[in-house]
């Protein structure tokens, strides 16, 4: 597969495409692999689990409080929930591949 431009965009259909030529395995079983692999990430962080891989990054959930803000509009206060967000922290070795 031939590098991608600056500013484009790969999708999961390329990246399951690009590692099954790489690879040499069959795109199903590309998929699959891909797939089972995002599944993978996604119930370790619904668990309260990091995932990491040394030189790539860490995956993992940020919780933030709940707190009161106010409408911009109306200058009314809101309750605002408490919320989880997943956070992706580059490794070195992929912070030194992109500079």
């Amino acid at each position: 597969m031939p590098a991608s431009r600056e500013g484009s965009v790969m999708n999961k259909q390329e990246l399951i495409a690009a590692v099954s030529e790489r690879t040499g395995l069959a795109r199903n079983d590309t998929a699959r692999v891909v797939e089972t692999m995002l599944q993978i990430v996604t119930e370790q962080l619904q668990n309260g689990s990091e995932v990491r891989l040394v030189g790539f990054g860490n995956f993992a959930v940020s919780r933030r409080k709940a707190s009161t803000g106010r409408n911009p509009r109306t200058g009314e206060p809101l309750n605002i929930k408490a919320t989880s967000q997943p956070k992706f922290r580059p490794g070195k070795v992929l912070k030194d591949a992109v500079n």
